[in-house]
């Protein structure tokens, strides 16, 4: 597995946490997105910090793809005083239009004071923030109804300040930079490699798969065997992948096992939801 040799330059690091914190003035708030079925995951680990007392709303995006108590339990642990958490689907656009009464909730004494100066239909803006590859562009899109301007990424054409105008009263900024995941923990970054958010291509993915199947054979047997018709779950999980290829006709030539089709078919269908809904981490 090559999740190890992942490297996040500290440079880098630093430049987009500065941006963020200067652009943090512009904003009345934080719009962090995350993988339902990998909420703590797909977190940044300085963001709190970072967004310090400024109100946020954390999108559990892909909910439709996790466990529903689970993600259930994710909003409540999630959820404060100056924080909401929603179960969205940004592709398709499900659970957006809780964003702007939860805005209105979190911002209730900033738009009173607003109101009370004679400003009614004030716009609300908020920074959009994410690691790679959990459907921050979905959303911005979705909420922009795919009317944003491109920006030039020659060299030289400098990326101004976008603000992206939605329906709902609400204007977008996306973030300066890009944000990193906790990638200390091995476990994060196997649960990023899980649900495709590192780049299969510098993965093993037959290991990768193989890991997969201990980690379902542990917690959602029941939806293996269902899936796979198993008659039973092995305590090996090579034996329960190899049970899979052979049901499957992941099989070279010889009888041997295909590891490579058997292993692609398995990190499709889980990605995917072919196997059910799954959360790979509870709070």
């Amino acid at each position: 597995m090559m999740i190890e040799s992942i490297n996040w330059f500290p440079g880098h690091m630093a430049k987009t946490r500065r941006e963020i914190k200067e652009n943090l003035k512009l904003v009345d708030a934080v719009i962090e997105i995350r993988d339902a079925r990998i909420a703590y995951s797909s977190s940044n680990p300085d963001i709190n910090s970072i967004c310090k007392d400024k109100p946020r709303i954390i999108l559990l995006n892909k909910f439709d793809l996790a466990e529903k108590a689970v993600t259930d339990n994710w909003v409540k642990a999630l959820s404060n005083e100056s924080i909401k958490a929603i179960p969205v689907n940004a592709l398709e656009g499900i659970g957006l239009n809780n964003i702007k009464p939860a805005l209105n909730e979190l911002l209730k004494k900033k738009l009173d004071n607003m109101a009370s100066k004679g400003i009614q239909n004030y716009i609300i803006r908020a920074m959009v923030v994410g690691i790679p590859n959990v459907g921050k562009s979905s959303f911005i899109n979705k909420m922009a109804k795919n009317k944003i301007a491109k920006v030039g990424n020659k060299p030289g054409v400098t990326k101004a300040k976008q603000w992206i105008k939605t329906s709902m009263g609400i204007e977008l900024m996306d973030t300066p930079g890009v944000l990193w995941p906790k990638f200390q923990e091995q476990k994060v970054g196997l649960n990023l490699a899980f649900t495709g958010a590192i780049k299969d291509e510098i993965m093993d993915i037959e290991e990768l798969a193989l890991k997969l199947v201990g980690f379902l054979q542990e917690n959602y047997s029941n939806k293996l065997m269902e899936r796979y018709k198993l008659k039973d779950i092995e305590e090996d999980p090579l034996t329960n992948m190899n049970n899979i290829a052979l049901k499957r006709g992941a099989i070279l030539k010889g009888g041997e096992i295909d590891y490579t089709r058997v292993a692609t078919m398995l990190m499709d269908e889980f990605r995917s939801g072919k196997i059910g809904k799954i959360s790979l981490e509870r709070p």
